[in-house]
Protein backbone atom coordinates (compact mmCIF):
# COMPACT_ATOMS: atom_id res chain seq x y z
CA UNK A 1 0.00 0.00 0.00
CA UNK A 2 1.08 3.33 -1.26
CA UNK A 3 -0.08 6.95 0.37
CA UNK A 4 0.85 10.54 -0.74
CA UNK A 5 0.25 13.28 2.04
CA UNK A 6 0.74 16.61 0.82
CA UNK A 7 2.06 19.58 3.26
CA UNK A 8 3.32 16.54 5.71
CA UNK A 9 6.25 18.56 7.33
CA UNK A 10 3.44 20.46 9.44
CA UNK A 11 2.02 18.72 12.37
CA UNK A 12 -1.30 17.42 11.19
CA UNK A 13 0.73 16.15 8.15
CA UNK A 14 3.65 14.82 10.01
CA UNK A 15 0.52 13.16 12.48
CA UNK A 16 -1.10 11.65 8.97
CA UNK A 17 2.06 10.68 7.48
CA UNK A 18 3.69 8.60 10.59
CA UNK A 19 -0.03 6.93 11.42
CA UNK A 20 -0.14 6.05 7.68
CA UNK A 21 3.56 4.64 8.07
CA UNK A 22 2.02 2.59 11.38
CA UNK A 23 -0.64 0.72 9.42
CA UNK A 24 1.62 -0.43 6.62
CA UNK A 25 1.41 2.51 4.20
CA UNK A 26 4.89 3.27 2.16
CA UNK A 27 4.69 7.30 1.34
CA UNK A 28 5.89 10.13 -0.81
CA UNK A 29 5.96 13.30 1.25
CA UNK A 30 5.59 16.68 0.06
CA UNK A 31 6.64 19.66 1.62
CA UNK A 32 7.46 23.33 0.55
CA UNK A 33 9.70 25.42 2.41
CA UNK A 34 9.88 23.22 5.87
CA UNK A 35 11.95 19.85 5.58
CA UNK A 36 10.75 16.30 5.94
CA UNK A 37 14.54 14.35 5.98
CA UNK A 38 13.95 13.45 9.85
CA UNK A 39 10.03 12.67 9.46
CA UNK A 40 11.56 10.70 6.12
CA UNK A 41 14.33 8.83 8.00
CA UNK A 42 11.96 7.58 11.08
CA UNK A 43 9.56 6.02 8.32
CA UNK A 44 12.78 4.72 6.71
CA UNK A 45 14.08 3.17 10.14
CA UNK A 46 10.39 1.71 10.57
CA UNK A 47 10.61 -0.33 7.65
CA UNK A 48 9.10 2.00 5.21
CA UNK A 49 9.59 3.08 1.56
CA UNK A 50 9.78 6.62 1.36
CA UNK A 51 9.93 9.17 -1.21
CA UNK A 52 10.48 13.18 -0.33
CA UNK A 53 9.21 16.31 -3.28
CA UNK A 54 9.42 19.78 -2.68
CA UNK A 55 7.03 21.92 -4.76
CA UNK A 56 4.70 24.98 -4.26
CA UNK A 57 1.67 23.76 -5.06
CA UNK A 58 0.38 27.62 -5.81
CA UNK A 59 1.86 26.95 -9.01
CA UNK A 60 0.82 24.59 -11.45
CA UNK A 61 4.43 23.04 -12.07
CA UNK A 62 4.43 22.15 -8.20
CA UNK A 63 1.67 19.92 -8.81
CA UNK A 64 3.01 18.17 -11.44
CA UNK A 65 6.07 17.63 -9.87
CA UNK A 66 4.16 16.05 -7.16
CA UNK A 67 2.22 13.96 -9.75
CA UNK A 68 4.96 12.66 -11.37
CA UNK A 69 7.06 11.65 -7.99
CA UNK A 70 4.10 9.60 -7.20
CA UNK A 71 3.46 8.27 -10.40
CA UNK A 72 7.07 7.43 -11.33
CA UNK A 73 8.07 6.10 -8.01
CA UNK A 74 5.24 3.51 -7.50
CA UNK A 75 1.74 2.68 -7.30
CA UNK A 76 -0.92 5.05 -5.24
CA UNK A 77 -3.18 4.03 -2.99
CA UNK A 78 -4.11 6.88 -1.08
CA UNK A 79 -3.91 10.96 -1.91
CA UNK A 80 -4.24 13.07 1.17
CA UNK A 81 -4.15 16.80 0.18
CA UNK A 82 -3.24 18.16 3.65
CA UNK A 83 -1.27 21.06 2.68
CA UNK A 84 -2.85 24.58 2.92
CA UNK A 85 -2.43 28.34 3.47
CA UNK A 86 -3.83 29.45 6.85
CA UNK A 87 -3.74 33.31 7.17
CA UNK A 88 -6.56 36.00 8.86
CA UNK A 89 -7.26 38.86 6.78
CA UNK A 90 -9.71 41.85 6.89
CA UNK A 91 -11.48 41.93 3.48
CA UNK A 92 -9.78 45.30 2.56
CA UNK A 93 -6.45 43.86 2.99
CA UNK A 94 -7.55 40.68 0.47
CA UNK A 95 -5.92 42.06 -2.96
CA UNK A 96 -6.54 39.74 -6.07
CA UNK A 97 -2.77 38.29 -5.60
CA UNK A 98 -3.64 36.68 -2.16
CA UNK A 99 -7.26 35.79 -2.92
CA UNK A 100 -5.62 33.45 -6.22
CA UNK A 101 -3.00 31.89 -3.96
CA UNK A 102 -5.41 31.59 -0.89
CA UNK A 103 -7.56 29.39 -4.05
CA UNK A 104 -4.61 27.90 -5.80
CA UNK A 105 -2.85 25.97 -3.07
CA UNK A 106 -6.04 24.73 -0.95
CA UNK A 107 -8.59 24.45 -3.56
CA UNK A 108 -6.83 24.41 -7.18
CA UNK A 109 -3.92 21.83 -5.99
CA UNK A 110 -6.06 19.32 -4.37
CA UNK A 111 -7.84 19.12 -7.86
CA UNK A 112 -4.47 18.90 -10.44
CA UNK A 113 -3.35 16.36 -8.18
CA UNK A 114 -6.63 14.41 -8.44
CA UNK A 115 -6.76 14.63 -11.78
CA UNK A 116 -3.02 13.58 -11.84
CA UNK A 117 -3.47 10.71 -9.94
CA UNK A 118 -6.97 9.73 -10.77
CA UNK A 119 -5.38 6.58 -13.06
CA UNK A 120 -3.03 5.60 -10.86
CA UNK A 121 -5.97 5.64 -7.65
CA UNK A 122 -8.44 3.65 -9.94
CA UNK A 123 -5.90 0.53 -10.30
CA UNK A 124 -5.49 0.73 -6.41
CA UNK A 125 -6.37 -2.89 -4.68
CA UNK A 126 -7.51 -1.08 -1.65
CA UNK A 127 -11.19 -2.25 -0.77
CA UNK A 128 -13.52 0.12 -1.63
CA UNK A 129 -10.97 1.34 -4.28
CA UNK A 130 -8.14 4.05 -4.13
CA UNK A 131 -9.04 6.67 -1.94
CA UNK A 132 -8.91 10.62 -2.50
CA UNK A 133 -8.78 12.84 1.32
CA UNK A 134 -8.93 16.00 1.41
CA UNK A 135 -8.90 18.42 4.20
CA UNK A 136 -12.27 21.03 4.86
CA UNK A 137 -12.60 22.69 7.81
CA UNK A 138 -15.76 23.38 9.91
CA UNK A 139 -15.17 26.60 8.96
CA UNK A 140 -16.03 26.18 5.19
CA UNK A 141 -19.76 26.11 6.46
CA UNK A 142 -19.52 28.72 9.12
CA UNK A 143 -16.87 31.26 8.47
CA UNK A 144 -15.06 33.22 11.00
CA UNK A 145 -14.45 37.00 10.47
CA UNK A 146 -11.09 37.57 9.28
CA UNK A 147 -10.90 34.30 6.73
CA UNK A 148 -13.10 35.10 3.53
CA UNK A 149 -10.52 33.77 1.75
CA UNK A 150 -9.78 31.05 3.25
CA UNK A 151 -13.25 29.79 4.24
CA UNK A 152 -14.03 29.73 0.48
CA UNK A 153 -11.01 27.83 -0.39
CA UNK A 154 -12.35 25.31 1.92
CA UNK A 155 -16.03 25.71 0.65
CA UNK A 156 -14.91 24.64 -2.41
CA UNK A 157 -13.26 21.83 -1.04
CA UNK A 158 -16.12 20.41 0.42
CA UNK A 159 -17.97 20.39 -3.14
CA UNK A 160 -14.84 19.34 -4.69
CA UNK A 161 -14.96 16.16 -2.23
CA UNK A 162 -18.89 15.52 -3.24
CA UNK A 163 -18.22 16.02 -6.95
CA UNK A 164 -15.42 13.64 -6.72
CA UNK A 165 -17.00 11.49 -5.03
CA UNK A 166 -19.28 11.01 -7.80
CA UNK A 167 -17.14 11.49 -11.01
CA UNK A 168 -14.25 8.69 -9.81
CA UNK A 169 -16.98 6.34 -8.48
CA UNK A 170 -17.13 3.00 -8.41
CA UNK A 171 -13.12 2.65 -8.45
CA UNK A 172 -12.00 5.63 -6.49
CA UNK A 173 -13.57 7.02 -3.29
CA UNK A 174 -12.91 10.92 -1.79
CA UNK A 175 -14.23 12.11 1.39
CA UNK A 176 -12.96 14.81 3.90
CA UNK A 177 -12.04 15.56 6.96
CA UNK A 178 -12.85 19.36 8.87
CA UNK A 179 -10.83 20.09 11.46
CA UNK A 180 -12.23 22.35 14.45
CA UNK A 181 -9.68 23.70 16.99
CA UNK A 182 -6.82 20.81 16.50
CA UNK A 183 -4.46 23.22 18.06
CA UNK A 184 -4.74 26.01 20.53
CA UNK A 185 -3.98 28.73 19.22
CA UNK A 186 -0.31 30.68 20.36
CA UNK A 187 -1.59 33.95 20.27
CA UNK A 188 -4.44 33.68 23.08
CA UNK A 189 -3.65 34.34 26.82
CA UNK A 190 -4.63 32.13 28.96
CA UNK A 191 -8.65 33.65 29.81
CA UNK A 192 -9.34 33.66 25.79
CA UNK A 193 -7.90 30.39 25.42
CA UNK A 194 -9.88 29.21 28.76
CA UNK A 195 -13.32 30.29 27.35
CA UNK A 196 -12.54 29.22 23.75
CA UNK A 197 -11.66 25.61 25.47
CA UNK A 198 -15.36 26.02 26.91
CA UNK A 199 -16.62 26.99 24.17
CA UNK A 200 -16.24 22.97 23.02
CA UNK A 201 -18.67 19.90 23.96
CA UNK A 202 -15.42 18.17 24.66
CA UNK A 203 -13.96 20.24 26.64
CA UNK A 204 -10.52 20.59 25.08
CA UNK A 205 -8.54 21.50 21.84
CA UNK A 206 -8.13 18.85 19.15
CA UNK A 207 -4.38 16.77 18.71
CA UNK A 208 -3.26 16.15 15.28
CA UNK A 209 -3.50 11.92 15.94
CA UNK A 210 -7.14 12.85 16.35
CA UNK A 211 -7.07 13.50 12.28
CA UNK A 212 -4.50 10.78 11.88
CA UNK A 213 -6.33 8.26 13.45
CA UNK A 214 -10.11 9.34 11.29
CA UNK A 215 -7.33 9.14 8.11
CA UNK A 216 -6.67 5.69 9.11
CA UNK A 217 -9.83 4.32 9.38
CA UNK A 218 -10.98 5.57 6.39
CA UNK A 219 -8.11 4.37 4.38
CA UNK A 220 -8.30 1.09 5.61
CA UNK A 221 -11.55 0.29 7.42
CA UNK A 222 -14.29 2.12 5.85
CA UNK A 223 -15.08 0.54 1.82
CA UNK A 224 -18.29 1.88 1.67
CA UNK A 225 -17.67 5.47 2.44
CA UNK A 226 -17.46 7.96 0.13
CA UNK A 227 -18.55 11.71 -0.79
CA UNK A 228 -18.91 12.50 3.04
CA UNK A 229 -17.51 15.34 5.26
CA UNK A 230 -16.29 13.99 8.79
CA UNK A 231 -16.20 17.35 11.43
CA UNK A 232 -13.06 16.61 13.75
CA UNK A 233 -14.17 19.26 16.14
CA UNK A 234 -15.05 18.17 19.45
CA UNK A 235 -18.69 18.84 18.89
CA UNK A 236 -17.52 22.68 18.46
CA UNK A 237 -19.76 23.04 15.16
CA UNK A 238 -22.82 22.35 16.54
CA UNK A 239 -22.40 25.02 19.52
CA UNK A 240 -22.87 28.88 19.10
CA UNK A 241 -20.79 31.00 16.99
CA UNK A 242 -16.75 29.80 15.81
CA UNK A 243 -15.49 33.20 17.30
CA UNK A 244 -15.13 33.94 20.78
CA UNK A 245 -12.29 37.28 21.19
CA UNK A 246 -11.03 36.48 17.67
CA UNK A 247 -11.57 33.70 14.83
CA UNK A 248 -9.19 31.18 15.40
Amino acid sequence: MRAVVTGAAGRVGRAIAEALGAAGFDLVLHHNRSPVDGLADGLRAAGRQVDTVSADLSTVAGCEAVIDAARNTGPVDVLVNNAALYSPADIADIDAAAWDRMQAVNCRAPFLLTRGLAPALARSGLAGGGLILNMADIGAERPAPGFAHYAVSKAGIVMLTKALAVELAPAVRCTAIAPGTVLAPTDLGPAQLARMRASIPAQRFGDPSDIARLVVFLATQAPYVSGQVWAVDGGRSVVGPLALDRPD
